[in-house]
């Protein structure tokens, strides 16, 4: 089946967006995909909605109505959500899937730092139930209290479901078909919350993958199909880290963006 490249720059403040998945519908238009399609994606991550668009592009204009993903890399975050749309993944033991857990950065101490927003929501609910469950001094917790806004805690959980929805959905319609929404929660709570990886950029290798019921084809790292996959990754991940911020192209056509250094 024909090879796709889908890279997002690690060291460019760029995400996946709607405006990759325009991208890539354009150039699968002109690919012939009866054979199928086989994704190769590097990525940090982006916008769940996006991941959610360009799984279903890949679904629909492959002649069998599947795609592959080929992580050669990193596929983290958005990423994640793609391969988790994917009929299997193929890694090998150095490649890396991440949480899809979504975050918030914020500015502390002149500095910008990234947080959960499961944490944030637990730390509201925790300090809430505390405060009612408190017979005595009531002011501590309504001080704290006051630093929380109630309708963007509420926008946070949304946020929340809407990541784990994309997840759910990928899967029920894909690999995990005929499983039931609580039992793929049940399976892939190491994506869902950082309770486990503790930070959204841990890295969740081949075996954990497998074991929360993603089907997982371990490549050899002596095979040929390790060998060309890495050098087309050694090779895409040096030009979106040195002359442009993505890049998508298959064998004969390329879109990428640029980056005007100054």
């Amino acid at each position: 089946m024909p090879v796709v490249s889908f890279f997002t720059s690690f060291l460019f403040p760029v995400m996946i967006e709607d405006t990759d998945a325009a991208m890539i519908e354009g150039l699968l238009q002109k690919i012939n995909l009866t054979k199928g399609l086989a994704l190769l994606i590097n990525s940090p991550g982006g916008i769940g909605i996006s991941a959610e668009r360009i799984l279903n592009i890949c679904r629909s204009y492959s002649g069998k109505e599947e795609f592959v993903c080929i992580v050669p890399g990193k596929a983290k975050s958005a990423a994640t959500m793609i391969c988790m749309g994917a009929s299997k993944i193929l890694m090998s033991k150095t490649s890396e899937l991440g949480p899809i857990d979504p975050q918030i950065q914020i500015q502390k101490d002149n500095k910008r730092m990234n947080i959960a927003l499961y944490n944030l929501v637990q730390s509201y609910k925790d300090l809430f139930e505390e405060a009612v469950k408190s017979k005595g001094n009531l002011q501590p917790y309504l001080q704290q209290l006051a630093n929380y806004d109630a309708r963007e805690i509420k926008e946070f959980e949304a946020a929340i479901e809407l990541s784990e929805d994309v997840a759910i959905r990928a899967l029920q319609s894909g690999m995990m078909k005929g499983s039931s929404k609580e039992d793929i929660m049940s399976k892939i709570k190491i994506f869902l919350t950082p309770e486990e990886t503790k930070s959204h950029g841990r890295s969740i290798f081949h075996e954990e993958a497998k074991k929360c019921g993603l089907k997982i084809d371990l490549m050899n790292l002596r095979s040929n199909l390790w060998k060309h996959s890495y050098e087309l990754f050694v090779r895409l991940d040096n030009y979106t880290t040195t002359r442009a911020a993505k890049c998508i192209e298959s064998k004969e056509h390329s879109f990428s963006a640029n980056i005007n250094h100054q």
